[in-house]
């Protein structure tokens, strides 16, 4: 015991005796055995119903039992002032918050506002991830478009979609581009977007982050509609993991190159985007 209150000044008494592998109602039996002479009979009677509950209460539950069981009426500051006192608080739960996967979370501006127009080759790219599941595991797709002619620049199939798989894309989009300066890359605020790794990437090779607001699909509807039609298109009466991997990745790959090279759009005057304009 002498031992535990030496290391409290550094340690929680959870921790302490975590390490010491002794359990927390001994070192409190333990506790109360040396200082029982001093201990009330409220203290004592709070002590046992905390061990009984195995410490999963907090002070107002402890008085609620302390005045059902015991017909002890205490308020809940002295309840609570009891349990701090010999450290019987109970566990809590941490609350979920939704962050990033990377070190950071870093929101650009929306950039784009829906103006899916672009004058010229590597000024407006959007990219976006979807689940593709028809294999026998899911697969993530992650995608740019070149809004000039909605042609696709990069594309990667991973079986995970963390930040290696949005980098990658990326990277592979600015090597077949030739590393253009200052082109605006248009993304929703999913984790791998906002994370230090991935806008780090982006600034270091002079682009320019956008966002789209939180759960609005049409800021990004373009992108949206690419992977809805790859899916209705691709795999069309298909269900969910009706396939193996290898056959659904060979049809992701073929559906890739026909958008590009052979499937026309009105908006490129009936054009695949491959023979719209020069890039």
């Amino acid at each position: 015991m002498t031992l535990v209150e030496r290391m409290q000044t550094k340690y929680t008494i959870t921790a302490i005796l975590s390490a010491l592998l002794v359990p927390r109602s001994t070192y409190y039996r333990w506790r109360s055995e040396a200082t029982d002479s001093s201990l009330t009979d409220v203290e004592r009677t709070i002590i046992d119903i905390c061990e009984s509950t195995k410490y999963r209460y907090g002070h107002r539950k402890v008085r609620a039992l302390l005045q059902r069981d015991y017909n002890i009426k205490r308020n809940r500051n002295t309840v609570q002032r009891i349990m701090q006192k010999y450290h019987l608080q109970c566990r809590i739960k941490p609350k979920k918050k939704w962050q990033s996967q990377g070190e950071t979370i870093i929101i650009a501006p929306d950039r784009i506002k829906r103006d899916f127009q672009a004058a010229a080759p590597n000024q407006k790219w959007v990219t976006d991830i979807t689940y593709i599941q028809y294999g026998r595991t899911v697969q993530y797709l992650s995608t740019i478009i070149d809004l000039y002619n909605n042609e696709i620049v990069a594309a990667k199939l991973y079986n995970h979609q963390q930040t290696p798989l949005v980098l990658d894309t990326l990277k592979e989009a600015l090597e077949k581009r030739a590393h253009p300066k200052g082109v605006i890359i248009h993304s929703d605020q999913g984790s791998v977007y906002t994370s230090y790794a991935y806008q780090s990437y982006v600034m270091e090779n002079n682009l320019v982050s956008s966002m789209s607001r939180r759960g609005n699909c049409w800021d990004n509807a373009v992108i949206e509609s690419f992977h809805s039609n790859l899916k209705s298109e691709a795999f069309i009466y298909t269900r969910f993991n009706s396939l193996s991997n290898v056959e659904t990745i060979s049809r992701v790959n073929q559906y890739l190159k026909y958008y590009n090279e052979e499937r026309i759009q009105e908006k490129l005057g009936y054009l695949p985007p491959i023979h719209f304009g020069g890039r």
